[in-house]
């Protein structure tokens, strides 16, 4: 059988399953043989048209997760670019009194050294008050052992005072946020 004939192929080669199967069977069985074929023909249809509707059932459930998943991605895309923004925004707000003081600070016009002094001590304690706020960790002072994954030795003296392998003088504080190295303390390293 053919599309010629109005069958699909599907059909067709049911059909064709069913006469060889009534072909096989003894003309005595109880039922005529075009009869069974008719029965088995029908319920190889309705099996077809269950097949079919099971296939359009997935094929919906598809398009829906592939469409949640791209609905996902654009969110996450959104999320993470806000979160971002916001983080930024964060730190930032934690500098602004800083530099807020530092504006105030030129503004006097007429302030002794002293006072000049205290007021930038009061400035640099502010800011260093802002970094441990966010989590930023001073590394490198005078005194500590050194690391060259902390630290980066520029210059090297001999120092009786101190220890072997030891920051004698620090010339760049170095940063770090937990594990991260933000900068290394540049040093000099004595003995």
């Amino acid at each position: 059988m053919s599309k010629k004939d109005g069958k699909n192929p599907a059909e067709a080669a049911a059909q064709e399953a069913a006469q060889e199967a009534a072909a096989q069977q003894p003309e005595d069985a109880g039922t005529p043989p075009e009869a069974a074929l008719q029965e088995e023909l029908e319920a190889l249809r309705a099996q077809c048209k269950k097949t079919e509707e099971d296939m359009a059932k997935q094929k919906d459930i598809l398009l829906r997760t592939v469409a949640e998943y791209d609905n996902y991605r654009k969110r996450t895309e959104r999320e993470k670019a806000a979160l971002y923004t916001d983080a930024m925004a964060d730190t930032i707000l934690e500098f602004l009194p800083v530099a807020d003081n530092l504006e105030r600070a030129l503004a006097v016009e007429n302030s002794s050294a002293e006072d000049l002094r205290k007021g930038v001590e009061m400035v640099n304690q502010q800011m260093l008050d802002a970094l441990s706020k966010l989590g930023v960790a001073v590394i490198g002072l005078e005194g500590e052992p050194f690391d060259p994954q902390l630290h980066n030795a520029v210059a090297h003296v001999e120092n009786q005072d101190r220890g072997e392998n030891v920051i004698d003088q620090v010339f760049q504080r170095g940063y770090r946020i937990g594990d991260k190295i933000v900068r290394h303390a540049m040093v000099q390293v004595a003995n």
